[in-house]
């Protein structure tokens, strides 16, 4: 079954960005070299931070992104301690047409 992940952030657009542009992801078009057993992603302004929701096929597809790029490019931007980061088994999911 899919997990999904929510990571939460302080900070702002332009660290979500940085991160992305690191990673080589562009999540608006979609283009960019993926990670193995992501499924969706969505990034989300708050009013004190940063919110990134994803779901993956599992949570070692997830932790092995962590650890090969995305640990790395958190680093290299600067970006604080997730402030949440929080597992929940998927229970459906919409697929638009």
């Amino acid at each position: 079954m899919a997990e999904v992940i929510i990571l939460e952030f302080d900070g702002d657009a332009a660290l979500y960005n940085k991160v992305n542009d690191l990673l080589g992801l562009n999540p608006d078009t979609g283009t960019g070299e993926w990670p193995k057993g992501i499924v969706s992603h969505v990034g989300a302004a708050t009013a004190t931070g940063i919110v990134v929701m994803e779901v993956w096929e599992s949570q070692a597809d997830q932790e092995a992104f962590m650890a090969s790029r995305l640990g790395p490019a958190l680093a290299k931007a600067e970006a604080p301690q997730p402030k949440r980061v929080e597992w929940m088994s998927l229970l459906g999911q919409q697929y638009a047409s």
